[in-house]
């Protein structure tokens, strides 16, 4: 009896020694998986080199020419084919902002250009230029991929296109209440489709709406050494 007794109580003891330990590395896994979420949770909505890469810094550059293959598409109608392309386009903006993912760092768009540029409106016979005004923009980009462009300080978005005509050189000035992009960590990319701007002085040559469509990447910090890609997280 004394014998069952006390061997009883060992595969108690035992027992509740497997318990504690499982309650232990329960805990230990729980505590893991919390710390790793926060860590995760952590990482800012803009890193270079990867998605778990290290933060962009406030105050970095970053820098974009048109993908491979891509170019610019200014069109009188949205997908239409009447209107101007462009072979080379280039931004710059610096990052005013970066928190934690998920949220909505900001940037500010500081140059945007446009070369290469031709045009099949009927009376035109060409482009002499296109000028991106009112610079600074205001951008955001959210975790998840969406870009938007807003007005900055001096006012609404605003692009002056001087087109060489029959008739001479005439300037058509066009403007817009925003921009929305799409971003992708696939190719550090950006791309805008069919962003309408409205016809605000201009001549009858000058089409009333003009649609953007673009796509720029790999998008770079070129603040960094080697200028590694940027991430959205």
């Amino acid at each position: 009896m004394g014998t069952r007794t006390g061997l009883r109580r060992t595969v108690l003891a035992a027992a509740g020694v497997s318990a504690a330990v499982a309650l232990l590395t329960t805990g230990t896994a729980s505590a893991t998986g919390t710390a790793s979420a926060t860590g995760a949770a952590a990482g800012n909505v803009l890193t270079y080199g990867s998605a778990a890469g290290s933060a962009v810094a406030v105050g970095d550059v970053f820098s974009s020419s048109l993908s491979s293959g891509a170019s610019v598409a200014i069109r009188t109608t949205a997908g239409g084919s009447t209107g101007i392309t462009c072979t080379a386009s280039q931004f710059t903006a610096t990052v005013t902002g970066n928190p934690a993912a998920p949220g909505t760092a900001t940037e500010s768009l500081t140059a945007h250009t446009f070369g290469g540029c031709t045009s099949n409106i009927l009376g035109t016979t060409g482009v002499q230029s296109i000028t991106v005004d009112r610079l600074p923009y205001n951008t955001t980009v959210t975790s998840g991929g969406p870009l938007t462009v807003g007005a900055g300080a001096a006012g609404a978005l605003q692009t002056t296109v001087k087109l060489n005509t029959l008739l001479g050189l005439t300037t058509c000035v066009y403007s817009s209440t925003g921009l929305s992009g799409a971003t992708s960590n696939t190719d550090n990319s950006i791309t805008f489709t069919n962003q309408l701007f409205s016809k605000s002085s201009g001549p009858v040559t000058c089409p009333g709406s003009s649609y953007f469509s673009a796509k720029y990447g790999p998008v770079k910090d070129t603040s960094q050494s080697g200028s590694p890609s940027v991430f959205v997280n």
